[in-house]
């Protein structure tokens, strides 16, 4: 909890002369207990920003290449991802989706909150695409919340997700709770766990105002 709350008091600031951060809804998040935060993802700073703007700890999946660089860079992004809530997974690898599951369950039944994209990639052309099935099993697992968010513009200050951002503006918009105790004990359900997923990528889609793509983001990239 020190160290986050060191790199919001540091990082926050520097971000805030780059990024000016509209925040709406954020008492849609409870201050306690466990939730998903579950959004879109335009580009590589969304998880440098959704940290900084939450109250309470944000913890997520990242690829563990962000914390095993070389150099000053390098351990500078291992100090701000590991402290701001990044847990490292091998997600490329044959068990990486089980182990990304897994840990989001770990953190929900700890109380903490758990932050996932469920496109599962940024998107290649600023679009929402099709959610993974994963943020359904989760949210029927653990009866967490999920309450659904939408960045909006940060494409425009990092195209293509690399390099320095541009200066501008940007919006983080959080919609309310979402909760579906009624399909409790169908984790296993296909059928159930699709309606879910789509539930939420709709509000996502409401929030944004992005223009859906029924299709997995990851197909399109190979196309």
């Amino acid at each position: 909890m020190f160290r986050t709350a060191l790199i919001k008091a540091t990082v926050g600031p520097v971000m805030r002369l780059i990024i000016r951060t509209r925040v709406e809804g954020i008492e849609n998040i409870p201050g306690t207990g466990p939730v998903i935060l579950a959004g879109n993802h335009l580009t590589f700073i969304d998880s440098m920003i959704l940290p900084l703007v939450c109250d309470r700890t944000v913890h997520f999946i990242g690829k563990d290449e962000y914390v095993t660089g070389k150099g000053l860079k390098g351990r500078l992004m291992a100090w701000f991802f590991t402290g701001a809530g990044m847990i490292p997974v091998d997600r490329d690898g044959a068990n990486g989706g089980v182990a990304a599951l897994m840990t989001g369950r770990r953190i929900l039944e700890e109380g903490k909150i758990f932050g996932i994209y469920p496109e599962g990639t940024r998107s290649p052309d600023g679009r929402l695409y099709r959610g993974r099935t994963g943020i359904a099993r989760l949210t029927l697992m653990t009866g967490a919340p999920v309450v659904p968010f939408a960045m909006i513009g940060t494409d425009k200050l990092q195209p293509g997700g690399a390099g320095m951002p541009r200066p501008g503006r940007v919006t983080v918009r959080f919609g309310e709770p979402m909760e579906f105790s009624r399909y409790e004990g169908m984790d296993r359900d296909r059928y159930v766990l699709r309606a879910v997923t789509d539930s939420v990528m709709a509000e996502v889609m409401r929030l944004s105002g992005q223009e859906y793509v029924d299709m997995y983001a990851t197909k399109a990239k190979a196309a």
